[in-house]
């Protein structure tokens, strides 16, 4: 086999490849096998069909188009191998000549990985936000806490700002009453910004047993978008009753005996959320900073297949699950198609550099992944699937997505290095020192809320 490489444009090859036929035997001999367990001739047992008989029968071409089928990707391969390309995606193919008995010629294109050079990225500057926890961010924090543990008990009065309202909803659209616009004991927060726009100026001043009608857009179901007359009845008023902030709060909320120890453990929840934060901007930034600095071509069918993909799950996993289609959410969004279109572009053009920068760094640091790297990387990926770790590692290794796993790991890694060589100052103009582990201080924020999360569960089953 005979092999050469035309270069179409820095991330495009034509291979020009010719094949001896000799060489396609293998793929002869298993073309004649193939169609002897598919056909019947009079005279012979299945499988048992002379070569010469089937020529006579089904035509040479049609043994010769099964043995090109099935020899072109062993040849491609080789070729590719023999070129030493890094290719992406799928090539186009196109047999050029085919003379039984003597030759094979085919070419195929193909992307390939560009190459990128990495320029010195030690002297990258940026800025971040500065942690600072303010005693406002800390009653804040403990006022949330304070709402999940409020009670509620009926009132006799009218609804007021934070009422837990039971309500009845009727929609009609056109004077005709919708087939999905009809709900009985629907519990409503005036002031919580939920359900329908107008909803908690009809309520509020009502009283239970009472009524009242308002015009509003429709947010989901058969008629949405459509301006709506709704009814709205209020069948009973509750207020929110809030416990006192106190010590006895405090050992109620969580493990700690004082509230002046649960605000303690706030700040520094708080002050672990930000850091986790800063280090999340600072990586970004810096990352933003690195491909200014690199120049790397793209290629065409690879971001039309990525923004392809980008599409697909947004309609068929995002917004299906939340039931809109692409119309609806581009009206709430306020974005046109085109918009929409040029902003996924964009962003897929970007995650295509980010992935070559980084996957080159990888190679120019001579980065490794470890078995305990991917274990943790892994987890993490199940904790935010939903799925348990077993579950998780069971479908990775089912869909042969090991390799991708272990390139994710890499390409933080490879990140992690440039961050490093950085200068990253706050807003305050002081160095950010980013050597502390910013998925421990995620982890121990987390950890502080599920506790009071738990506390706030166990009280409410009491």
């Amino acid at each position: 086999m005979k092999s050469a490489v035309e270069t179409l444009n820095p991330t495009r090859v034509r291979l020009t490849v010719e094949v001896p036929f000799e060489e396609l035997k293998d793929s002869l001999d298993a073309a004649y096998k193939k169609i002897n367990q598919q056909v019947t001739v009079k005279g012979f047992r299945k499988g048992k069909i002379p070569a010469r008989v089937i020529d006579q029968r089904f035509g040479r071409g049609a043994v010769l188009e099964e043995a090109v089928n099935d020899a072109l990707p062993k040849f491609y391969t080789e070729a590719v191998n023999e070129g030493e390309l890094n290719v992406l995606g799928q090539p186009d193919v196109d047999i050029t000549e085919l003379k039984d008995g003597e030759l094979l010629a085919f070419t195929a294109e193909v992307d390939i990985r560009p190459t990128i050079e990495i320029p010195d990225y030690s002297g990258i500057e940026v800025e971040v936000d500065a942690v600072e926890v303010t005693d406002e961010d800390v009653e804040k924090s403990v006022e949330q806490l304070r709402e999940r543990f409020a009670s509620t008990s009926p009132v006799e009065r009218a609804a007021a700002e934070g009422d837990v309202l039971t309500i009845d909803l009727q929609a009609k659209v056109d004077g005709e009453v919708l087939p999905d616009g009809v709900a009985e004991g629907v519990s409503y927060t005036i002031g919580s910004g939920e359900l329908l726009e107008g909803i908690d100026e009809a309520v509020t001043g009502l009283e239970a047993g009472a009524e009242t009608t308002f015009t509003s857009e429709l947010k989901g179901g058969s008629a949405e978008g459509k301006e709506a007359e709704v009814t709205v009845k209020v069948t009973q008023i509750a207020a929110r009753e809030l416990p006192e902030l106190d010590d006895d709060f405090a050992q109620l909320a969580s493990e700690f005996d004082t509230l002046d120890e649960l605000k303690a453990d706030s700040r520094k929840r708080l002050e672990n959320m930000k850091q986790y934060d800063q280090a999340t901007q600072a990586q970004e930034r810096v990352l933003e900073k690195l491909l200014e600095l690199v120049e790397v071509p793209v290629p065409e069918k690879l971001l039309e297949d990525e923004v392809n993909t980008r599409k697909h799950n947004l309609e068929n996993h995002q917004l299906a699950q939340m039931g809109m289609d692409l119309e609806g959410y581009l009206k709430i969004q306020g974005k046109t198609v085109e918009e929409f279109d040029a902003e996924t572009s964009e962003q897929a053009v970007k995650g295509i550099k980010t992935q070559f920068v980084l996957d080159e760094l990888v190679n120019k640091e001579k980065l490794n992944v470890n078995q305990e790297e991917l274990t943790e990387h892994l987890m993490r990926r199940a904790q935010s699937s939903g799925m348990s770790p077993d579950q998780f590692a069971q479908a990775v290794v089912e869909g042969g997505q090991v390799p991708m796993l272990v390139g994710e790991v890499a390409r933080g890694k490879a990140l992690a290095v440039v961050v490093e060589a950085a200068t990253v100052k706050d807003t305050n103009g002081e160095l950010v020192d980013l050597s502390d582990d910013e998925v421990e201080a995620e982890a121990a924020a987390e950890q502080a809320d599920d506790k009071a999360g738990d506390k706030a569960e166990e009280k409410k089953e009491a």
